[in-house]
């Protein structure tokens, strides 16, 4: 049985059993139990009314947070040519080619993100059973198999991350540190919300927003209203 911590239980009793909060409410919630010795991250959970074993009913997709997640993102690119020069000009922390697919293969992990020009998509290919798993494979749903390598590089440094179903159906992104604003977690929040709507297969029936949960690193989850998230959304976008 897993070891419950004193700051836990005490955090748990902040959070009323059953109880589904708005979204503003929650995120001050969060950030109030977020009080380790480190900057905790934000992490939204979000279960949605889909069938994962259906093909035509993954979720995958990325949404630039507005406030960036708070993280420092090591983006590794595979390229050749002038998309070198490009990529490393952008911030690119690792740019290369064959030499870095035996690197990968070699055990060599230490990257967030990985972004791949079409034409090198041919050695990429062979490191799919290594970062297929880990999420990290390039592919051009997300925009990391692109010719626009540099957009790509600034706009992953600045927050853009990947959204993508596990296979319960479940979708968790950070959207940001304990640390940020209550408008800025806010803000990023409403973008995650707004990207999963546009995301929603054709072919999903039922309720989509099934359930959302916010919570912090080292705290328990605090449980937003879906019917509430999704009215509030609609008066932010109108």
């Amino acid at each position: 049985m897993t070891k419950v911590g004193k700051r836990y239980l005490e955090n748990s009793q902040k959070v009323e059993p059953g109880k589904l909060y708005d979204s503003a409410t929650a995120v001050d919630l969060v950030k109030a139990m977020a009080n380790a010795r480190f900057d905790e991250t934000i992490e939204l959970a979000v279960n949605l009314g889909i069938d994962p074993k259906q093909s035509d009913q993954q979720i995958r997709g990325a949404v630039s947070l507005p406030h960036g997640s708070g993280k420092s993102v090591r983006v590794l690119v595979f390229a050749q040519g002038e998309k070198i020069k490009e990529a490393e000009q952008a911030g690119a922390d690792y740019v290369g080619g064959e030499e870095l697919v035996d690197k990968i293969q070699n055990g060599w992990l230490e990257f967030d993100a990985v972004i791949a020009t079409p034409d090198m998509m041919r050695i990429v290919g062979r490191l799919g059973k290594v970062l297929g798993p880990r999420g990290l494979m390039p592919n051009a749903k997300v925009g990391t198999v692109t010719f626009d390598v540099a957009e790509t590089v600034k706009e992953l440094k600045a927050g853009r991350v990947e959204i993508r179903n596990d296979r319960y159906g479940n979708v968790h992104v950070a959207i940001g540190k304990a640390s940020f604003s209550r408008d800025a977690l806010l803000e990023n929040f409403w973008a995650v919300l707004d990207t999963l709507l546009r995301l929603k297969p054709a072919s999903a029936r039922g309720r989509y927003l099934k359930k959302i949960v916010l919570s912090s690193t080292m705290s328990p989850g605090v449980k937003i209203d879906p019917n509430l998230a999704l009215s509030e959304l609609e008066k932010r976008v109108a």
